[in-house]
């Protein structure tokens, strides 16, 4: 199929930011009355707008199952934009604001009055703004009305196959994850998709893969020859990925009782970091080679041997604790989550990556609810220096502690080298120092583009580079499937086991401890001056967390 307002997946990837004012189009927001659409979608669409990365043509049309007319619409979109988007600019709105309209319809089922309506709004907006066809569906909608509404738009000739726009139309959508709740499932949609659909108009989108300092990751591997000489086995311990985070459901009971920690995180956010930490060097920048050695990283992954996920995986559910000096429920005890809940809240899994740059090196995935803070962090741990020449605890100082390259993803984005130093003084001790980079304090930092900016017009313009692909997803699902199938038929006997506000169960910390090593806690309040601490605590080795 032609386009004209983007390069497809052959192409070299987005172009630079003064060139990324996109052609008119039109975007569907299915699920416009929704949380994600008010608190993520809209703003982000929004600050794009503001910024002057929209065509002044482009119209976008709300779609969801709520009442409202288009004026109400734009009324509940302004709140949430002003709320989420920090804009005061009035003017920008009412500009913004004459680019909405609203239908009111169902997704699915008998009445499908909507995608006739949704097909004679085209035809207008086509004939007013010269959008010549081109369009965007955006499904924030939950994954189960992923399949009827595309295709519903596919049998309504508005997409897919049957679409044949002239002058250089399109059609692509964004889809939301979790994409599909197992290996099978995800299959299945992906082979109902690919009958209508061209892969190459699927954008998977995963908020991580839009943020500044996860970008960076290629640019920290591939752009500084300091790295890569001893991004390997010889040289590297072991790698540490965290997302920890101090909320709870938040209203998300009912979605959680489905799905848990690992369907929720670890099968996309995790596992995309764990592929961009242990990425090949692509032979060039475009978005196949790209997404090619990501699904090679993903493929290379160790199976876990389902009688030995005791042994690589560890799962916890919160119970009732202190965060912040206040006391917060047990998970049991949030909306819509039943009281002998077997759903877990918290994991740790501990991959292997079997390929000669990996080979032997543990790769160590954790994620929970409730915790003690809140921080998405990657922790390279390289192996210590073979010989320094001064005895450990002696007088003349204490034995070097390992190098370590963090990079923060979250509260704050940074990076952070720790290095061994030389106390001031007349004798040979040693101290660690921290070498470090915030991208708070960069000029324009705060003006910077959002995750779902960045994502939302790289899909505009066609770049699915930080996309996850068909092959990609189903990849994720198979490493993550004999952990969940595992739990899934033995229930836990243990839950809760550890207070909200703790640092996770102790069960994480064995799995390090088996292996000689601990988790890392780097996260400092002091924003991207990040204090990385060694297990030192009352916990003892394997204490950090």
């Amino acid at each position: 199929m032609s386009n004209n307002i983007i390069p497809d997946e052959r192409s070299q990837g987005a172009a630079a930011e003064t060139d990324r004012v996109a052609e008119p189009f039109t975007l569907v927001l299915f699920g416009a009355s929704g949380d994600l659409a008010q608190r993520m979608v809209m703003p982000a669409i929004f600050r794009l707008a503001r910024r002057g990365l929209l065509s002044p043509e482009f119209r976008l049309i709300g779609y969801a199952r709520s009442k409202m007319t288009d004026d109400e619409f734009r009324a509940r979109m302004q709140t949430a934009v002003m709320r989420e988007a920090g804009g005061g600019d009035k003017q920008a709105w009412t500009d913004f604001a004459a680019r909405l309209s609203y239908i009111p319809a169902q997704y699915d089922g008998d009445d499908l009055q909507g995608y006739a309506q949704l097909e004679r709004k085209f035809e207008e907006l086509d004939r007013a703004t010269g959008a010549s066809g081109r369009r965007f569906f955006y499904l924030a909608t939950p994954p189960s009305l992923f399949a009827p509404i595309m295709r519903h738009l596919s049998e309504a000739g508005l997409a897919g196959h049957a679409y044949q726009p002239a002058n250089g139309g399109c059609a692509r959508f964004i889809l939301e994850k979790p994409f599909g709740r197992d290996l099978a499932s995800a299959r299945a949609l992906n082979a109902d998709i690919a009958g209508s659909f061209d892969e190459q108009d699927i954008y998977r989108i995963d908020h991580f893969l839009g943020k500044e300092i996860v970008q960076n990751l290629f640019a920290l591997r591939f752009a500084n020859g300091i790295f890569e000489p001893v991004w390997n086995r010889n040289y590297i311990d072991h790698v540490q990925i965290t997302a920890a985070e101090t909320l709870g459901m938040e209203g998300r009971g009912s979605y959680y009782e489905t799905a848990g920690i690992v369907r929720d995180m670890v099968q996309n956010h995790l596992l995309q970091l764990c592929a961009l930490v242990a990425i090949e060097p692509p032979a060039k920048w475009n978005p196949r080679a790209v997404r090619d050695e990501k699904v090679k990283v993903l493929r290379a992954v160790r199976k876990i041997n389902p009688v030995e996920v005791e042994r690589y995986a560890v799962r916890g559910q919160y119970g009732e604790g202190t965060i912040g000096g206040e006391r917060v429920f047990a998970y049991r005890e949030e909306e819509e989550v039943a009281a002998d809940s077997p759903v877990e809240t918290y994991a740790a899994l501990r991959l292997h990556i079997d390929n000669v740059r990996w080979a032997g090196v543990p790769f160590y995935l954790r994620s929970g609810k409730r915790l003690a803070q809140r921080a998405t962090e990657i922790v390279v741990e390289f192996k210590s220096a073979p010989h320094t020449p001064w005895i450990p605890g002696g007088t003349v100082g204490k034995a070097a502690r390992p190098n370590l390259l963090v990079v923060n993803v979250s509260p704050e984005e940074g990076i952070v080298i720790r290095v061994e130093a030389k106390q001031p003084g007349q004798e040979m001790r040693l101290q660690s120092i921290n070498l470090d980079y915030c991208r708070s304090d960069e000029r324009g930092a705060m003006e910077s583009p959002s995750a779902y900016e960045h994502l939302l017009l790289d899909s505009m313009r066609g770049d699915p580079t930080f996309f996850a692909r068909a092959d990609e997803v189903e990849a994720a699902w198979e490493i993550v499937e004999p952990v969940i199938e595992k739990w899934g038929a033995e229930k836990s006997t243990d839950f809760p086991n550890y207070a909200a506000g703790s640092s996770g169960p102790a069960a994480a910390d064995e799995l390090l401890a088996r292996d000689g090593r601990y988790w890392y806690d780097t996260t400092d309040q002091a924003g991207c001056k990040i204090n990385v601490k060694d297990a030192d605590s009352s916990r003892g080795k394997g204490a950090e967390g």
